[in-house]
């Protein structure tokens, strides 16, 4: 358990922000943290739909349950938030 620096490039926010997460942190809690910055501040939140994470300019999200210590990611990278409608 260590603190990981991550940026996070948020969906909808002109703003990218620096955010501590912890290195055992899944990915919704990644999401989660970053959020934190964003909705209700410059976003507006999507009730019914969850936040994904993924590599910037990645096309594929990142497990929801992956540990930020299990991806690779290296400080200070920058991760995109973005919303997801669920699947039904």
């Amino acid at each position: 358990m260590a603190l990981f620096p991550i940026t996070s490039n948020f969906e909808g926010d002109f703003v990218l922000q620096l955010v501590a997460v912890d290195s055992e942190n899944t990915m919704d809690e990644v999401a989660a943290a970053a959020a934190v910055h964003s909705v209700g501040r410059r976003v507006r939140a999507r009730p019914g739909q969850i936040l994904r994470v993924r590599r910037q300019d990645s096309d594929e999200f990142l497990p929801r349950t992956m540990r930020v210590s299990e991806s690779g990611l290296k400080p200070t990278e920058t991760v995109e938030i973005i919303w997801e409608a669920p699947k039904h």
